[in-house]
């Protein structure tokens, strides 16, 4: 049984990818197993609209991710509930937050403490998920994370055992079965005219850090706009705010969550990839980037060096002339066109499935010896 509670169809980011990614290829590795999907009511009705119900059973609790006392009390109390009455053999929290007594074999994937180390959310929100991170995770039997720098941070916060925590990274992204929107179709349509396109996709939060690449822009030459693709936040009130403040507000571009035929075509559109984030547990949108081949400027974190290797360019977060220098050599980065899809290609969502597969069979051996 798979907790995706968290699900808000095209606003949960991250973890939406992992969810969409891993849980086929979990079907896939093993056609006999019953993979039932418990989420939000508006996630069951996307996950239908998708055919997941042919293949997989998709349930759905009386909660949004956005009710927060709702969504606590199904995760907390109707969630285990509903596993003990199917029986089954393990429940997979693929977000982090996971029942705290969930009376089944439970695995937690832990994808980060990005929250508790940076301005992300209220401190009384903070609070809370730390706590219920923190007891689920000294309670479950199997626990993943999905790169070696965020277990050890999450083994740091929690004061866990980091032996007790399994590096699974996750696949590539995934590449949908669209036809990508024509680049001029685009470029009217977002006013970039014959600009040169520095793409960033993520949700506008603190930690995601968009801020810095306005400040970059004072930096770069004229012609180059930076695209911001991503949910809006409160933040990025403060990222307009910093454009209007040094005149480079006609050359940022904010864009609301674009649907896949339309971020297709504006990865082909892009001269070069752009994160500047302060916090990671993966990095999703780098080895997406890299996947397609586009060049990538991204803050120099251990996490995105994990994942980034020696193809992306990097740079310190706190430093908009430097994140200029970096855009401006990834731009001109031919290499990484070829290199970036070879590396993306060691990341496959069958061999993250096989991980996982090995960590329930943990889970439950973990759960008959206690």
């Amino acid at each position: 049984m798979l907790n995706a509670l968290f699900l808000t169809p095209s606003v949960s980011g991250g973890p939406e990818t992992y969810l969409r990614g891993l849980v086929p290829a979990l079907a896939r590795a093993r056609p006999a197993a019953r993979l039932t999907v418990v989420t939000t009511r508006s996630g069951a009705a996307a996950l239908r609209r998708d055919g997941w119900d042919e293949w997989a059973g998709v349930r759905e609790l009386p909660c949004e991710d956005g009710q927060r006392l709702r969504r606590t009390r199904a995760e907390q109390v109707l969630l285990p509930r509903l596993a003990r009455r199917d029986r089954a053999d393990v429940l997979h929290s693929l977000a982090s937050l996971a029942p705290i007594r969930p009376l089944v074999p439970a695995a937690i994937t832990l994808h980060d403490v990005t929250f508790v180390l940076r301005r992300t959310f209220s401190r009384t929100t903070t609070v809370g998920m730390k706590e219920i991170m923190r007891r689920a995770a000294r309670r479950a039997d199997s626990l993943m994370a999905p790169s070696a720098a965020t277990r050890d941070e999450i083994c740091a916060v929690f004061g866990l055992d980091r032996s007790s925590v399994a590096v699974i990274p996750h696949g590539a992204g995934r590449v949908p079965d669209v036809e990508p929107i024509p680049q001029a179709e685009l470029r009217g349509r977002h006013r970039l005219g014959a600009s040169r396109v520095i793409l960033c996709v993520a949700a506008k939060r603190p930690h995601k850090n968009q801020g810095l690449l306005v400040r970059a822009l004072a930096h770069l030459e004229e012609d180059v706009v930076v695209v911001l693709a991503g949910h809006a936040e409160p933040y990025e009130d403060e990222v307009r705010a910093q454009a209007a403040d040094i005149g480079v507000e006609d050359r940022v571009r904010f864009l609301e969550f674009v649907p896949d035929a339309e971020l297709e075509g504006l990865w082909r559109l892009a001269d070069c990839a752009a994160f500047p984030t302060l916090g990671e547990g993966f990095g999703l949108p780098v080895i997406e980037a890299m996947a397609r081949g586009v060049p990538v400027a991204c803050s120099d974190l251990r996490v995105l060096r994990e994942v980034g290797g020696d193809v992306a360019h990097y740079f310190p977060p706190d430093d908009p002339a430097a994140a200029a220098a970096a855009i401006q050599a990834a731009r001109v980065d031919a290499a990484a066109r070829s290199a970036g899809p070879r590396r993306a290609a060691a990341y496959t969502w069958e061999e993250s499935a096989r991980l996982h597969w090995e960590a329930y069979e943990r889970a439950l051996a973990h759960h008959t010896r206690a």
